[in-house]
């Protein structure tokens, strides 16, 4: 998926470790970006991190949210309000597998969809070199923040998960040894 000015995107956990860097790396490329959280705290986190509209999941359908501030066109990011030949990627499960999706459902709208991993695309060490160069070019320059609100000693890392998974976190959780 290729980020441009004008696009519209969907960050679903806009206020989780690598959704906060998705909205801060999206809006730095010009799109509008449209953050889900699951309450008011989460959505001022999302806010700060570049998200021009924040959705609070638990409190309104996201779906209809979407189709309203987009004017019905649609995003890329999320099956269920995706515009016409629309990316979603799916990246992270800390809140568990997602449910599948049938292919069929993708066909309405000739949807892309994809499930990177990072070792597909670092493949090389050149290639890992030249991305962790990027990567932290743009955290010196500013332009991304790393949040780190949680950290936690390495022998609790079992509390750590479950905090993950029950949604209690939010930026980058650390383990330290």
């Amino acid at each position: 998926m290729f980020v441009e000015p004008g696009h519209t995107i969907l960050v679903h956990a806009a206020a989780g470790g690598v959704g906060s860097l998705l909205c801060q790396w999206a809006n730095s490329l010009g799109a509008t970006v449209i953050g889900t959280v699951s309450n008011k705290m989460k959505a001022a986190q999302a806010k700060e991190d570049g998200c021009h509209h924040v959705i609070i999941y638990t409190e309104e359908d996201f779906v209809a949210r979407v189709n309203e501030i987009t004017s019905g066109n649609g995003v890329e990011g999320s099956l269920a309000c995706l515009k016409l030949r629309g990316y979603m990627v799916s990246f992270g499960q800390s809140s568990g597998t997602p449910d599948p999706v049938p292919l069929s459902s993708l066909a309405t709208k000739s949807l892309f969809l994809t499930r990177p991993t990072l070792k597909h695309y670092n493949v090389t060490r050149d290639e890992l070199l030249e991305a962790a160069g990027d990567l932290f070019a743009k955290v010196s320059s500013g332009i991304l923040k790393v949040r780190v609100t949680d950290t936690y000693p390495l022998s609790e890392a079992a509390r750590a998960h479950e905090d993950l998974q029950n949604r209690k976190t939010t930026g980058s959780v650390v383990l330290l040894p």
